[in-house]
């Protein structure tokens, strides 16, 4: 079984969150959950995945968030946006899922599976 516990970075309304949620109870996998409209995601943390994935992979690009944010249609530096995304979390594309090395974005049973792997 995997020592490391995965973190999944979501909020409670999320449909996606919640399938991660279920992803790991199945498995008797304990999680780390952590509501972003109760906590906002750590600077670092959130570097991390934009590190592995590119800011714009982040992005719920159709989600209304996205839509209301006007992000499409203003020039602004990577800085900004992850500033923008640490205030409306809807903007992600959730959940973000990081078990030691792992990372993952948005609904992917298959990331997931890999991080129980090792």
């Amino acid at each position: 079984m995997a020592e490391v516990q995965p973190q999944v970075f979501g909020t409670k309304k999320s449909k996606e969150t919640r399938a991660a949620e279920r992803f790991f109870k199945e498995r008797r996998v304990k999680i780390h959950f952590v509501d972003l409209n109760e906590r906002p995601i750590a600077k670092g943390e959130l570097t991390r995945f934009v590190q592995k994935f590119g800011l714009n992979a982040l992005l719920d690009l159709e989600g209304k968030a996205y839509e209301r944010s006007n992000l499409a249609y203003l020039r602004t530096t990577e800085e900004s946006v992850i500033a923008r995304i640490m205030e409306t979390p809807e903007l992600l594309k959730l959940p973000l899922v990081r078990a030691g090395k792992v990372l993952t974005v948005g609904e992917d049973p298959t990331g997931w599976a890999q991080m129980l792997e090792d």
